[in-house]
């Protein structure tokens, strides 16, 4: 059963960073596109970043390139990835609830059909 649980968020400073993390079980790595998307109060959901499990080529949307970077971490033991995202730079334009997310097959515009429960992130001085 997949299962995925976010974690790392927080009230953050202007220009200061945070590292999100996220443990994905339940999943055959290589199968899977994995990633982070976000969404604010009264936007829509914004994709930031997708690996593939295949390759582990990453993409980032362009409101974040260059701010923040993803990584995995594959455990084949216990079968769990572990995903990063390692947020640089913020802006109060950050502020959202962030969600960790996974789709069967490669990357395909950020369009992940699971995700876990969120978790805030609050850029504000």
């Amino acid at each position: 059963q997949l299962q995925i649980v976010e974690s790392g968020g927080g009230l953050v400073q202007p220009g200061g960073s945070l590292r999100l993390s996220c443990v994905i079980s339940g999943i055959t790595w290589y199968d899977y596109a994995i990633g982070w998307f976000r969404q604010a109060p009264g936007k829509e959901r914004e994709g930031l970043v997708c690996i593939n499990g295949l390759d582990s080529s990453t993409y980032y949307t362009a409101s974040v390139k260059g701010r923040f970077t993803a990584s995995r971490d594959n455990d084949k033991n216990s079968g769990k990835n572990t995903i990063y995202l390692q947020m640089n730079s913020l802006k109060p334009d950050d502020t959202a609830v962030y969600y960790c997310g996974a789709e069967a097959g490669p990357c395909a515009d950020y369009d992940f059909d699971s995700w876990g429960q969120g978790t805030q992130v609050t850029v504000s001085s």
